[in-house]
């Protein structure tokens, strides 16, 4: 249900139209600081204008591989620049890149694969064989071009015998740009599909926010498969600055490439949480940064208090948001990380972005609710999502006619225009920055043969935030051990339970609704929110 047009809603400056295509990220600075360092990686480097010309190379070989607008292509495989590469070179010819998680079991890779249309597969070299198995059956199976940790591979064959171009002239701002996988309400990941246009405006609105300076360099270390990753690249790389892209975000190579002379990075919190029970080493290696953002999923109290006293010159960045918003639609400041007037701020998610409209709606009947009151959270933004691929119910269900996307987090909205964010309408789980929707391991669970009834449910982890918790009903004898097995030969090493609990029967409402609430309530009971 649409809300009433004259409902009042938390509205920022609104800088909409802008015709910025994702290519001038890079063209800006090959023209105006051509020599400076653009990207680092291991042992390689680029400057800005031989960064360009290796994505005009990888555009007119994609061209020349049939791929124009409107199609697609995919990349598997941990960080590497070439995924940047590949996602500018295709936004240069109109395609989108479909960037997979690696971490994905056969039966969900080929899923993901069958379901994006790619007909260009770039899969590192680890994971070519799981990509051959995923594939194996396609009556027409993409492409693949292998990249390797470093060259002389398929992927810079495929570079060199190109010729350098530049973006096509008929792509539009409106033009799909990435397709990012997120886990599924229904049983299977939806693809969020993301325009030019939403990219370039989530760039705008929240880059700004981190304040690149010249010197600065910018640590890519989360996973470029989500937009915590991929679209915090894009922060450094419009405002000029140097990025360092790590592989892993294991401790010893966050260390070493810290080392460097990193000055802005995003974490997630378990590896916040990872540097400061490091001991000295941890805490000395983060402490040359101005700026850190974090989220992805809520900082536990207590970690963020630590790591402010620990880290007194870092100015901290929280960030909130979803994949459909491409990202950060609301920012906690430093200021008010800082701010001991007002100590309740450290558990608000901050205020919306620039360019954002956020309204707090009556879950029933889509209204706007007085200030302070909970309802479901709603934004309309230029960041929006286009659509979810090929799910036009699954859109309508998550963009109204008038276009307000609906989060399906519940939280409230205080007098000073702070946003908190204190629970789910969408049965959703965060554990370590990772999504994990319940249906889509309880498909699994019931397929085992000894359960008969199941649930999925996110409990407290004051490591990983939330953990994955299987609530299960047998017909005959099984052990946790065992449950736990048989998801990991399915699904996702994150996306498993990582604890069984047996019951005779799980609690449910007259229409038959699994009551969730009431399985978390005993796990979360004294906490000041209950995700």
């Amino acid at each position: 249900m649409n809300a009433p047009a004259t409902a009042p809603a938390i509205t920022t400056p609104l800088e909409r139209g802008s015709n910025e295509l994702l290519i001038e990220f890079v063209d800006r600075w090959a023209t105006a600081t051509p020599d400076d360092l653009a990207v680092r990686y291991g042992s390689s480097a680029w400057t800005w204008a031989q960064w360009r010309e290796r994505i005009g190379r990888l555009s007119g070989a994609l061209a020349a591989a049939g791929i124009g607008r409107g199609d697609r292509v995919a990349y598997l495989d941990k960080n590497h620049p070439a995924c940047l590469e590949v996602v500018f070179a295709a936004s240069s010819v109109g395609a989108a890149v479909a960037i997979l998680n690696w971490r994905l079991a056969e039966d969900e890779l080929a899923y993901a694969l069958s379901d994006s249309g790619a007909r260009i597969l770039f899969v590192g070299k680890e994971f070519a064989t799981a990509a051959g198995a995923a594939l194996d059956g396609e009556t027409a199976p993409p492409r693949t071009i292998v990249v390797a940790k470093t060259g002389g591979d398929e992927y810079e064959a495929f570079l060199s015998a190109s010729e350098p171009v530049s973006a096509a002239p008929d792509i539009a701002v409106t033009d799909a740009a990435l397709v990012i996988y997120s886990s599924g309400t229904t049983g299977r990941p939806k693809g969020v599909v993301l325009s030019q246009q939403a990219l370039v405006a989530h760039t705008r609105n929240v880059g700004p926010l981190f304040k690149f300076e010249t010197g600065d360099v910018n640590l890519v270390a989360m996973p470029l498969f989500h937009v915590g990753g991929i679209c915090y690249a894009f922060f450094g790389i419009r405002a000029g600055a140097s990025s360092i892209m790590t592989r892993t975000a294991d401790a010893a190579t966050l260390i070493r490439a810290l080392a460097s002379g990193v000055t802005h990075t995003f974490f997630v919190p378990p590896v916040i949480n990872g540097f400061l029970g490091a001991g000295e080493a941890g805490v000395a290696a983060l402490a040359g940064l101005k700026r850190l953002g974090y989220g992805a999923s809520p900082m536990p109290l207590p970690l963020l208090r630590e790591a402010l006293e620990t880290w007194p010159d870092i100015e901290f960045v929280q960030v909130y948001g979803q994949t459909e918003l491409s990202g950060v639609a609301v920012t906690l400041s430093p200021a008010d990380h800082r701010d001991v007037s007002r100590p309740q701020l450290l558990v608000s998610a901050g205020k919306p972005v620039p360019g954002t409209e956020l309204r707090v709606t009556d879950v029933t009947t889509g209204e706007t609710v007085e200030t302070g009151e909970q309802g479901e959270l709603w934004f309309r933004t230029e960041q929006a999502m286009t659509e979810y691929l090929n799910r036009p119910d699954a859109t309508a269900e998550t963009i109204t006619a008038d276009g307000w996307v609906r989060s399906g987090d519940v939280g409230r909205v205080d007098a000073q225009g702070y946003v908190y964010v204190e629970d789910r309408l969408k049965d959703l789980i965060i554990t370590g920055g990772e999504n994990v929707y319940g249906p889509e391991v309880e498909r699994v669970l019931i397929e085992h043969p000894a359960i008969v009834d199941a649930a999925i449910i996110g409990v407290p982890d004051d490591h990983w935030g939330e953990s994955v918790k299987a609530i299960v009903v047998t017909g005959r004898p099984t052990t946790a051990d065992d449950v736990i097995a048989f998801c990991r030969d399915r699904l996702a090493g994150y996306k498993c339970p990582r604890t069984v609990d047996f019951l005779l029967e799980l609690p449910r409402n007259a229409s038959g609704k699994i009551l969730k609430r009431e399985l978390r309530k005993q796990f979360w009971a004294g906490r000041n929110r209950d995700i």
